[in-house]
């Protein structure tokens, strides 16, 4: 069973320590990314972990929180205009409305976007989810 979500919608990154972050939901994006800067991998236990910091306030930059998680995959990355990154990616939950599941996200500099994170394809499988370019938060406003 499908539902809709609009083009851009109210999510969560509990994992994170993000209770609420507007997202652009982009079916032209396999991936999904989210703002990272300040990025240093790090071993533990002998695994690689990425330590980085985000944006917890869309309206206030000041309001920085570290993160750090579990290194899926380190892979280059085109964007829409062609240019490549070398991206890393993590795992994490994602809730958006009633929806809980786990997605892979790649950590990326988005400091010149409108939107701090994007909600690609492969996301948007996982939730069966049809996107309603006409509308925005179809999951609610509130998480």
């Amino acid at each position: 069973m499908s539902e809709y979500v609009g083009w851009r919608e109210w999510v969560a990154l509990p994992e994170l320590g993000i209770r609420r972050l507007k997202c652009k939901v982009d079916t032209g994006a396999k991936n999904s990314a989210l703002h990272a800067f300040e990025l240093d991998a790090f071993d533990r236990d002998g695994q690689e972990w990425v330590r980085f910091s985000i944006h917890i306030d869309e309206h206030d930059l000041s309001k920085i929180q570290t993160c750090e998680a579990l290194v899926q995959d380190r892979r280059n990355v085109t964007d829409s205009g062609g240019n490549v990154t070398h991206r890393y990616f993590i795992e994490t939950l994602l809730e958006i409305g009633e929806h809980h599941y786990r997605i892979p996200i790649s950590l990326t500099s988005r400091d010149t976007m409108a939107f701090k994170m994007l909600l690609g394809r492969t996301a948007l499988r996982k939730g069966h989810f049809i996107v309603n370019p006409r509308k925005s938060f179809l999951q609610g406003n509130s998480l």
